[in-house]
């Protein structure tokens, strides 16, 4: 196996960055492997890599995306436990399942939280999925009872 390149993605890796997220939809999902996306969710998720306030970073072998994890930033009004308002949300951390249990997600998600404190958000949460909580837990997140949610789906 080639060196794995962690760096973070800019707007000239759209292409590889939607691929990968489409990939990542699709395993996580559970749905076949010829699942064709929703125009909506094609559209939103790449004018979100071009225009969010994100930050996304991929690992690559050689010429071949292999994993993706996203930041996405949010600021609310400041409060006393987040003076700044900054906040951050860790979503789509995904490696390629070849490629898992070598360290991989570890490093993407450490960059990521590096970046995001450099930024001076104060607070970063996260859904973890089972496979992931093990990852989290070691890297210092824990459960929070704070948050309370309502969807309109």
């Amino acid at each position: 196996m080639k060196r794995i390149d962690i760096r973070i993605a800019t707007k000239d890796d759209i292409d590889c960055l939607m691929s990968i997220r489409l990939e990542m939809l699709t395993v996580v999902n559970n749905l076949p492997e010829k699942y064709e996306h929703s125009d909506e969710v094609i559209n939103e998720s790449r004018d979100y890599f071009l225009n969010g306030d994100q930050m996304t970073v991929l690992a690559s072998d050689g010429d071949k995306v292999i994993g993706c994890a996203s930041m996405s930033f949010i600021r609310i009004m400041p409060t006393f436990a987040h003076p700044t308002g900054k906040r951050a949300h860790l979503m789509n951390v995904y490696t390629r399942s070849e490629y898992r249990r070598q360290g991989i997600a570890r490093k993407m998600v450490e960059m990521l939280i590096e970046k995001t404190w450099e930024k001076g958000a104060t607070e970063i949460s996260l859904d973890a999925t089972a496979m992931g909580r093990t990852l989290y837990e070691s890297m210092g997140f824990t459960d929070s009872t704070e948050c309370m949610v309502l969807t309109n789906l």
